[in-house]
């Protein structure tokens, strides 16, 4: 598995991180917040424990789980943005590479799937 992935797995994390950190201090961030926090930075750990894996199955199940994670990121930032609790042009780059590692994902899911015996 490429190094490059898991560093930028973490990357993402902590953008996720930085971008928690600078919600405003309403109900509403602060709850938003939690959940993107929660979301954004299991990605990484997923892709980490697919590089563990034991078999295909569990290598695509692990990614799964990711791309789920992924998937909820996308929502919350979404709804930061629709919100305006968040100025939207601020999210443009977090969205765009949850867009982009939600692509690496299932493409590696294809590919394991592909390579499994039938």
């Amino acid at each position: 598995m490429p190094s490059d992935l898991k560093q930028r797995t973490k990357a993402f994390a902590l953008r996720i991180i930085r971008l928690y950190s600078a919600l405003p201090n309403t109900t509403v961030a602060q709850v938003l917040g939690k959940q993107i926090l929660r979301s954004g930075t299991s990605v990484g750990a997923h892709y980490r424990e697919a590089h563990r894996a034991r078999s295909t199955s569990e290598f695509v199940s692990k990614l799964n789980g990711g791309l789920q994670e992924l998937e909820e990121t996308t929502y919350w930032l979404e709804l930061l943005a629709e919100s305006e609790t968040i100025e939207p042009s601020r999210l443009t780059p977090l969205t765009q590479e949850a867009d982009e590692l939600t692509a690496i994902l299932v493409t590696l899911i294809k590919n394991a799937k592909n390579k499994e015996p039938t």
